[in-house]
């Protein structure tokens, strides 16, 4: 095994998945590397499917659709993650939820093989964890992730990018929880300039990460949950 390399460590069965929860920061590359070996086991039918909570350290990552002009500064490390998608920041105080899901299985209401509705059905579960804390999560047309409208402003609070290897999906949501805002800067968001972005925090709701984590969880069940 690599150095540097990691595991998804075990978790516990909700919902027709487990559910696994890294503490501290996850590096972001190694991370890839587990999610994508995990990926491959479930199509070979040696491992279930899984949803990922973890934060990363700082990091820019440019997805396929990235534009070299939309990465303005560097002081953070920069990773092609190989995902659907723009750059994107992962950081301390962001929830990130990879799932890892084979497709060619109906998952509740989520049809087989339509990544179309899988992707819509990831923001519909970042909305419905966000209207726990009262807060209106919507979606943009032509807009990817989810946005937040206040005081006539738009802000995106949620990313998501998915990568489907043999009609197995992996990578997932990003769910600004309190993330320091000021290191978006250093990208375009998505290549979208226009708009800022948020977290619960900046919208004054102090939801703990652990708050957050059973959110996700009871969302997921009204969305994606076969038993």
């Amino acid at each position: 095994m690599l150095e540097n390399a990691i595991a998804i460590p075990p978790g516990r069965q909700l919902h027709g998945v487990e559910w696994a929860i890294s503490a501290g920061l996850t590096p972001y590359s190694p991370a890839i590397a587990a999610m994508e070996a995990r990926a491959h086991a479930i199509r070979a039918g040696t491992a279930g499917e899984a949803v990922w909570l973890v934060e990363h350290p700082p990091t820019y990552t440019a997805g396929t659709s990235a534009k070299p002009e939309d990465l303005k500064e560097t002081r953070f490390p920069t990773v092609a993650a190989g995902r659907g998608g723009q750059w994107t920041y992962h950081g301390p105080g962001q929830r990130v939820g990879y799932a890892m899901l084979d497709l060619t299985h109906p998952h509740g209401g989520v049809a087989a093989r339509d990544v179309r509705a899988y992707v819509h059905a990831l923001e519909e579960w970042m909305i419905r964890a966000l209207w726990r804390f009262h807060v209106r999560g919507e979606r943009r047309e032509g807009r990817v992730g989810i946005w937040v409208a206040r005081d006539g402003q738009e802000a995106k609070i949620g990313a998501i990018g998915v990568r489907v290897t043999r009609w197995v999906a992996w990578h997932g949501i990003a769910l600004n929880v309190e993330p320091d805002l000021s290191h978006f800067g250093g990208i375009v968001p998505c290549g979208v300039a226009e708009h800022g972005v948020t977290s619960l925090h900046a919208l004054g709701v102090p939801a703990t990460m652990e708050e957050v984590d059973g959110a996700l969880m009871a969302a997921w069940a009204e969305i994606f949950a076969t038993a």
